[in-house]
């Protein structure tokens, strides 16, 4: 037997045949995320609150039965519950979880003034609603060895004033992974993502999609010369759904262009 290692082709398609869930699937990161599932040969279920979107979604993919849209409130455990019942039937079981759905913008009133309404708003849409989706999703994932990929934030090291809510709900998320990914070793490998910047208007419904109106000022900011795309947080998903990252588990793989290693003096 030699012990020379052997030069190996890179699988073109690392998802074919899989099965991933992506929650708040129908715009942003999350269509990212199921767009670049599709081209590494998977099958996506997509959930959101978003009917329009969702439907938007199949039009303009038009992949057939390798994609499926169920509206889904994740911070409603009955809407989760009855998302990966009817996932699993019909795509005929799950290897990849993506958590992704919950409020984008991270800015509130006074923290001495802030309803507990819109604390829980974020608490319940973003960490109970992961909770509940890997709740659910855990026993078909258990039985095919599959993975989890939880959209966390860059906010979880860094923050800007009154987003108190938003990056709490972000750092639970991580410490959620890090948890799981003890949990259900070696059956599920748990990850998150923490994107910085990410520029999403053109992956909104077909009605809302423009082009990002972006300065040079804004790309300069970042160290790597731009602003993100979807793109670029679907690479990593794909990558740490896919059995190339067998040996990656219980991580937050920052993902923001640099940002948060650059030194910020006025």
């Amino acid at each position: 037997m030699s012990l020379t290692p052997p030069v190996l082709p890179l699988d073109p398609a690392p998802l074919r045949d899989r099965v991933v869930a992506i929650t708040g699937g129908a715009q942003g990161i999350g269509r990212g995320i199921a767009q670049a599932v599709l081209g590494a040969g998977g099958r996506v279920a997509i959930g959101d609150l978003d009917r329009d979107a969702g439907a938007a979604c199949l039009a303009e993919w038009d992949v057939g039965d390798r994609a499926w849209f169920f509206p889904l409130d994740v911070a409603r455990e009955a809407s989760v519950r009855s998302f990966f019942a009817k996932a699993c039937t019909r795509l005929g079981g799950l290897d990849g979880l993506v958590n992704n759905a919950g409020p984008a913008d991270p800015h509130v009133d006074d923290l001495a003034t802030l309803p507990l309404s819109q604390w829980r708003r974020f608490i319940d849409a973003h960490l109970t609603g992961a909770f509940l989706c890997c709740k659910y999703a855990l026993p078909a994932l258990r039985e095919r060895h599959g993975a989890i990929v939880t959209i966390a934030s860059s906010r979880v090291l860094q923050s800007e004033p009154h987003t108190e809510p938003y990056a709490a709900a972000k750092g639970g998320l991580v410490a959620l992974t890090h948890a799981m990914a003890i949990s259900e070793g070696p059956r599920v490998r748990a990850n998150a993502i923490g994107p910085g910047w990410i520029a999403t208007e053109a992956w909104r419904r077909p009605a809302s999609r423009r082009r990002p109106a972006l300065s040079r000022r804004d790309h300069a900011q970042h160290p790597a010369g731009r602003v993100g795309t979807p793109e670029d947080i679907a690479a990593l998903a794909v990558y740490l759904l896919s059995p190339a990252s067998g040996f990656v588990t219980g991580q937050h793989i920052v993902v923001d262009g640099g940002m948060t290693r650059k030194m910020q003096y006025a």
